[in-house]
């Protein structure tokens, strides 16, 4: 089991597995958001425990698809939980325990701001790999 939540703890939810992978995005809109490293959580071990109410979703304007929440007391990001897809990724710090698996890839490394070094030995991607 490992659990999660948002900064103040409105939100908490569960993973009942592990993940099936790590990575990290360093795409402007990840960053901007505050989610770059996720992990992949399946959806049939996603609990959510509490603070339904509390989580915010953000709709992109075009050409983006893709759907964010955050939680509107705090603003932590919390990647798509609520997502109805099999898998969905869910930003790594929001994990109050070790999710058991470590970054496996970096994508967008075209994007990554000149300050930011990749510390890690994880495969890397100039853009999104197909």
């Amino acid at each position: 089991m490992i659990k999660g939540s948002c900064c103040c703890g409105a939100v908490k939810f569960e993973l009942t597995s592990a993940p099936s992978m790590m990575g990290t995005c360093h795409c402007s809109r990840c960053r901007k958001l505050g989610a770059s490293t996720l992990v992949f959580a399946d959806q049939k071990s996603f609990n959510l425990l509490q603070g339904q109410e509390f989580i915010q979703k953000y709709e992109p304007a075009p050409p983006f698809s893709y759907v964010r929440t955050f939680c509107k007391k705090c603003g932590t990001a919390l990647g798509e939980i609520g997502s109805e897809n099999e898998s969905f990724p869910v930003p790594v710090n929001c994990l109050d325990d070790d999710p058991e698996i470590r970054n496996q890839f970096h994508v967008f490394v075209s994007s990554k701001p000149v300050w930011y070094e990749i510390c890690d030995s994880a495969q890397q991607f100039q853009e999104n790999p197909a």
